[in-house]
């Protein structure tokens, strides 16, 4: 009881350390918008809000009176004009300066981006293979994820038989929970195949959810509220539902189990099937990308309401100032609970859809 007391009360600080670093750091960590708000007088909190969840050349830590503290990401770009080019993020000076001809883009579609001038004054993008904000996460992720899993490979090589306490009993009951409760029932007698890929994914997103909710560095990022990785994550699936699919599953998309006039001549059966082979990782898709977007806004959202009430008074403001924190520390604790289900879902529909691409053709009794 003590040891879940000391828990509790050090998720409670980390939380509020969480609202306080939000409330000091998001109206500064977005340039474009501080200069916005400057002029207009006012904060633009959708812009600071979509800003925010954007990914962005450097990491931005804090700001103290008019200095920056970001960490420079390496910037890899290749155009037709000059060729390759490497340089560190802190040459655009916070995206105020260009460099060598490439400057980030403040407005229009490429708004954000890395874009040069050709001979026609047109901005146009160069190949950009740089390692951005969500590139960085990722691998600081994968390091994480996988020293800790060799940790505790590490720790069952030595004493296999051995009851396991603390983090790596903590972590063998997660294990075992998505092991036995999601895997072994949803994809069937093949389970063992799949259990790799499904733990790994189960990890992955997990782990980025964690690092989400730090607001400072090495967390922050918006990973996988990046529909880019989460598209990534729902290919990975339709893949291997599709590579791996027993005959009888193509045979019940192709040729259904149902009436003959649901097949020909219209075949509007197998064309509602087809539809669902790609509805099926499109729904992981937008299921993982929409939730963690939304809980991020939210928080967003609430942190602004201390800056949007500052013009309606000092009592207004300050009340609003103690509504906002204490909604924002109720919502870091859903987040907690958000970040594992939204894990566990991933995690339980792909198995559920390997499982049902694994099916046996159907064996009908003959009656007497």
């Amino acid at each position: 009881m003590k040891r879940l007391h000391k828990i509790f009360s050090l998720l409670t600080v980390v939380l509020l350390v969480n609202a306080t670093a939000l409330r000091a750091n998001e109206p500064s960590a977005v340039n474009a918008t501080e200069h916005q708000a400057e002029e207009s007088g006012e904060l633009n909190v959708k812009e600071l809000i979509l800003e925010h969840l954007g990914d962005t050349y450097e990491w931005h830590i804090t700001t103290i009176g008019e200095k920056h503290i970001s960490v420079p990401l390496p910037v890899i770009l290749y155009s037709k004009t000059t060729g390759w080019n490497l340089f560190m993020s802190s040459a655009f000076h916070h995206g105020h300066e260009s460099h060598n001809g490439f400057y980030i883009a403040q407005e229009g579609n490429l708004k954000g981006k890395i874009v040069e001038k050709n001979a026609t004054g047109e901005e146009i993008r160069p190949l950009d293979i740089s390692l951005t904000k969500n590139a960085a996460s990722l691998l600081i992720s994968a390091v994480v994820l996988i020293v800790i899993i060799l940790l505790i490979a590490r720790s069952y090589k030595r004493n296999p038989l051995e009851a396991k306490k603390g983090f790596v009993g903590m972590m063998e009951m997660f294990i075992l929970s998505v092991y036995d409760g999601i895997i072994k029932p949803a994809v069937g007698k093949d389970y063992k195949k799949f259990a790799p890929y499904l733990l790994t994914v189960f990890f992955f997103i997990f782990t980025n959810n964690l690092l989400g909710l730090i607001p400072i560095f090495p967390g922050g990022a918006n990973v996988t509220g990046n529909i880019a990785i989460t598209l990534v994550l729902a290919v990975c699936t339709f893949l291997i539902v599709n590579i791996t699919g027993t005959k009888e599953y193509y045979k019940e998309i192709f040729w259904p189990d149902v009436p003959m006039w649901l097949k020909v001549p219209i075949p509007i059966m197998p064309a509602i099937e087809i539809i669902g082979v790609f509805t099926k990782p499109f729904a992981l898709m937008i299921r993982l990308f929409a939730n963690i977007l939304a809980g991020h806004s939210i928080v967003l959202g609430l942190v602004c309401l201390i800056f949007v009430t500052v013009s309606l008074g000092t009592p207004t403001n300050a009340s609003m100032t103690v509504v906002s924190v204490i909604f924002t520390i109720f919502i870091d604790f859903v987040e907690l609970l958000v970040a594992y289900i939204q894990a566990y879902v991933f995690t339980m529909l792909s198995a559920v859809f390997i499982g049902l691409s694994h099916i046996e053709p159907h064996h009908h009794k003959e009656v007497a």
